[in-house]
């Protein structure tokens, strides 16, 4: 209940906030609707569990007047905490007393030197119940041992840029919904859309809306398509196919207290095996 955690903020004085990027964005929108902003204390953001980027953190940041940090973890290995930002937001340092950390090749399995993208492995070396060797978890980033300022030495790993699972093929080019945020982001707008694939007549098509104030000038129709125009050639230099832009007034999409929706994937491709 959205109204309810403003309210506990407010009562409590809290300073700090941990929860999911998506819904610390819907909470500032909130918060700002209400006209609530000058009864907020929060100083610190610690979010996670779900994919965001540099630019949803400024967003973030800049509209709640704090600092916001990154924490990785999986219910698989430990929960939150296996990984975390120091004051430097220039990735999160794994805890390597406790796990080993690897990229691989999500495809082939093989490991990947420092510094390449790939998928994320764990291997647990001091938890008793539930142990795991090499798991795959399915989430996209890279590993770095370059020295970092804050004097910490383990090993640093970055944002998910994505998830293996959330990559989309559309006429054979790879897409991150990560991508398309960052395009969004960068040129004005909130990150509230919906991705909705499909399949016609044997050809994969991409639309996204997006969340926009409506233009209320007697050309708002037409900024509306210069908008839509613009942003189909900014995701089209991002991610080299075309995708169909659908302005939509705000609160059309529906908002997620927990992970946020953003795909919606109509084209069943994988189907049920009929091998019996």
């Amino acid at each position: 209940n959205t109204d309810r955690q403003i309210q506990f903020m407010t009562d409590l004085g809290s300073t700090v906030l941990c929860c999911t990027p998506s819904y610390a964005a819907y909470l500032a929108e909130s918060i700002e609707s209400k006209g609530a902003k000058k009864d907020i204390h929060l100083k610190r953001g610690i979010f996670g569990a779900e994919a965001w980027t540099e630019e949803m953190r400024r967003n973030i940041e800049n509209s709640l007047g704090i600092k916001a940090y990154d924490i990785y973890g999986l219910t698989e290995i430990s929960g939150p905490g296996v990984s975390f930002e120091c004051s430097e937001q220039r990735g999160m340092h794994i805890n390597e007393d406790h796990f080993i950390a690897e990229i691989v090749d999500p495809v082939t399995g093989e490991v990947l030197p420092e510094g390449e993208k790939g998928e994320l492995v764990f291997t647990c070396i001091t938890k008793k119940a539930f142990p795991l060797l090499r798991y795959r978890t399915r989430d996209v980033c890279v590993l770095s041992r370059k020295k970092c300022s804050c004097g910490r030495t383990f090993i640093r790993m970055s944002k998910p840029l994505g998830r293996c699972d959330d990559m989309m093929v559309v006429k054979g080019v790879n897409v991150f919904p990560s991508q398309i945020e960052t395009v969004l982001l960068n040129n004005g707008y909130q990150p509230n859309y919906r991705l909705t694939v499909d399949r016609v007549n044997n050809s994969d098509t991409i639309s996204c809306e997006v969340e926009w104030l409506p233009y209320d000038a007697p050309d708002g129709l037409k900024e509306k398509k210069q908008r839509e125009d613009l942003l189909v050639t900014k995701l089209k230099a991002m991610l080299g196919i075309v995708v169909k832009v659908i302005l939509v007034e705000p609160k059309t999409i529906p908002r997620s207290e927990g992970k946020a929706v953003r795909i919606i994937d109509k084209r069943n491709l994988f189907e049920e095996n009929t091998l019996k």
